[in-house]
C-alpha cells in the first residue's frame, strides 16, 4: 500500500478497494494555495500506482468543495500561477494536475459537497462520475479577476455542455446551482447537500467491487476523446493564462477584489 502520510491539504482514506480523498482545508473553505496545487498534482500519479485502490471518491471538508485559488494572495505574484519553494517560476503544475486526472486508471467519483469554483470546478469535472449539492454553486471565474480560464476548463466544460453554454460561462464568469448544472449535464446527479456524500459512496463503491479491468479500460477508451481536446487546448489556454498574469486588468481586478469595488478595465 502507498504511504499517503506525506499529504497535509489532502486527507486520504481506505476503505476495502475504495481511496476516500477529501480536500482537507475547511478553515480557509479549502481554497488551493501553492502545497495544495502541489498535493493536488501528486495524488493522482500516487493512487494510480496503489494496487489496493480499485476507485476513488473525491469531495471537500466543511461546508464547500473548495472556493479555488487564494485572489487576495495574486497581489505578491511577479506573474505565473505556482512558485516553487526555491523560488523559481513553475507555469506546468496546472497542466500536470490535469494531465494525471486523466490518466489515472481508476475511477473517480466527486461528491460536490458546497461551493466549486475555478481549479477546484475544473478538478471535480474532469472526475468520470459527479454528485452536487442542489444548492451548491459551480463556475470558472478566471475573467472576473482578469485571466484565461486556462487551468483546464477550456478543455473539460465544452465537452460537458457544448461549445456555446460553455464559452458563456466561461466569459462571464457566472455561477450555476447543482440542481441546474445537472439538468444541463455539467453534473451527473443533484441531490440534497445531506445526501451527497451517500449517494457518491455508494456509486464509488459499486465500480470499486465492480469487474476492475472492463471498468478501467472502458474509462481508459472513453478518456481517448478528452485527452485528445487536452493536448489540442490545454497548452495555447495554459500560455494565455499566464501572458494575463501581466496585464493590467488583472492588476486592477485583484485590487478592485480586496477593496471591494467594481473593478474599472482599461484594455491593457
Amino acid at each position: 500500500m502507498t504511504d499517503y502520510s506525506k499529504y497535509r491539504c489532502l486527507k486520504i482514506e481506505m476503505t476495502g478497494k475504495l481511496a476516500t480523498v477529501t480536500l482537507n482545508q475547511p478553515e480557509t473553505r479549502n481554497a488551493i494555495n501553492h502545497r495544495f496545487h502541489v498535493e493536488l498534482q501528486d495524488i493522482w500519479a500516487d493512487l494510480a500506482q496503489d494496487r489496493e485502490v480499485n476507485a476513488i471518491l473525491l469531495t471537500g471538508a466543511g461546508k464547500y468543495f473548495s472556493v479555488g485559488g487564494n485572489v487576495k494572495g495574486m497581489q505578491d505574484r511577479p506573474g505565473g500561477d505556482v512558485i516553487e519553494e526555491g523560488g523559481m517560476l513553475e507555469p506546468s503544475g496546472g497542466r500536470r494536475i490535469v494531465q494525471n486526472i486523466l490518466d489515472c486508471e481508476q475511477p473517480i467519483v466527486c461528491a460536490i459537497n458546497g461551493d466549486c469554483i475555478g481549479l477546484a470546478a475544473t478538478v471535480a469535472l474532469l472526475c468520470d462520475i459527479t454528485v452536487a449539492s442542489e444548492t451548491a454553486r459551480i463556475a470558472d471565474p478566471h475573467v472576473k479577476i482578469g485571466l484565461v480560464a486556462g487551468d483546464g476548463g477550456a478543455v473539460i466544460w465544452p465537452m460537458l455542455v457544448g461549445p456555446n453554454r460553455a464559452k458563456e460561462f466561461l466569459m462571464r464568469g457566472n455561477m450555476i446551482k447543482g440542481a441546474d448544472a445537472a439538468r444541463i449535464g455539467l453534473v451527473n446527479y443533484a441531490v440534497p447537500q445531506e445526501q451527497v456524500l451517500g449517494k457518491a459512496r455508494e456509486i464509488a463503491q459499486e465500480l470499486a467491487d465492480g469487474p476492475t479491468w472492463a471498468i478501467r479500460w472502458t474509462k481508459l477508451s472513453v478518456n481517448k476523446a478528452v485527452k485528445d481536446q487536452f493536448n489540442l487546448i490545454m497548452d495555447t489556454s495554459y500560455a494565455l493564462e499566464m501572458s494575463t498574469f501581466m496585464t493590467e486588468d488583472h492588476r486592477e481586478a485583484v485590487r478592485a477584489f480586496v477593496e471591494k469595488r467594481k473593478p474599472n478595465y482599461t484594455g491593457r
